[in-house]
């Protein structure tokens, strides 16, 4: 990927280094354990649970004062050019349809981190918090999705910003106010059927970016497989595997392989946010 080429955001926190304050409810890293292992053994999403957690302890949140990224860190300004470049795409096809994009910030953190939607560790990987509108990175998972998924490249770990970014569209176009509602009334395996939609459908926002990033003349020839094979990497069916667990379509909150890469690849293909609709008559 020639991302020395994107234009760097200003909209990158670095917060590595720093203790994060407010864990939830003084539990820190015990609590944070208990969350992973439930949200695995039932498939619910481990914020939401962290915030039922924080809600019920009287803990707050109080987000590190922020910091730019060094200059001289290469790992940094990656991140910084991709999300730019995130950025200068949605800012086009916001103002082609009269709407304003109002970017999200993006927090670089290691460890353990304090957002607005609870406190949470890298072991969760990387996440968008719709209450703050920021996305959460611990530059760690890209080693893992590397060496733990087999999903090298910088085309993949770019993928991975454009799909939080994607969560940030939805957030902002009010999908995932819609879609919460509906799950709030919705059983668990109806609400995790949501949950795989609007994963989905940020998988699709992903390839809308990495389309109009090959038009800027941005991608490698062999990027767009790196993207595709590290969207097959983290499906659902795929970890549950890996994990030693006989694969419950009923638990999956992400979506399979297939779904991911077909998804994934609508978007790279057409570069339309409206070939995105998961929701209606979407697999």
């Amino acid at each position: 990927m020639r991302w020395e080429r994107a234009r760097r955001s200003s909209n990158v926190e670095d917060r590595r280094g720093r203790s994060s304050a407010g864990m939830v409810g003084g539990g820190g890293v015990g609590v944070i354990l208990v969350v992973l292992v439930v949200s695995f053994l039932t498939g619910q999403n481990p914020l939401q649970l962290l915030q039922l957690v924080e809600s019920g302890s009287g803990g707050s949140v109080s987000p590190a004062p922020g910091g730019a990224p060094p200059a001289d860190d290469a790992h940094a300004q990656f991140i910084a050019a991709v999300l730019g470049d995130t950025e200068d795409t949605w800012e086009r096809i916001f103002t082609a349809q009269g709407q304003r994009y109002q970017a999200p910030v993006l927090v670089l953190f290691d460890g353990m981190v304090a957002s607005a939607c609870g406190s949470a560790s890298s072991a969760m990987g990387p996440f968008y918090c719709p209450a703050d509108q920021q996305v959460y990175i611990d530059l760690s998972f890209f080693r893992d999705l590397d060496e733990r998924f087999g999903a090298p490249g910088d085309f993949a770990q770019a993928y991975v910003i454009a799909h939080e970014v994607g969560h940030h569209i939805q957030t902002v176009t009010g999908i995932s106010g819609k879609v919460q509602q509906l799950r709030a009334r919705a059983s668990e395996a109806e609400s995790n059927a949501l949950s795989v939609r609007q994963e989905l459908q940020a998988d699709c926002f992903a390839g809308v970016w990495g389309h109009h990033a090959g038009r800027r003349d941005l991608l490698d020839p062999g990027d767009v497989e790196e993207g595709l094979q590290a969207a097959a990497a983290i499906g659902d069916d795929r970890l549950q595997r890996q994990s030693g667990h006989v694969v419950a379509p009923e638990s999956f909150t992400h979506g399979t392989s297939a779904q991911r890469v077909e998804w994934l690849r609508r978007g790279l293909e057409t570069g339309d946010m409206n070939q995105c609709d998961t929701f209606e008559g979407g697999r």
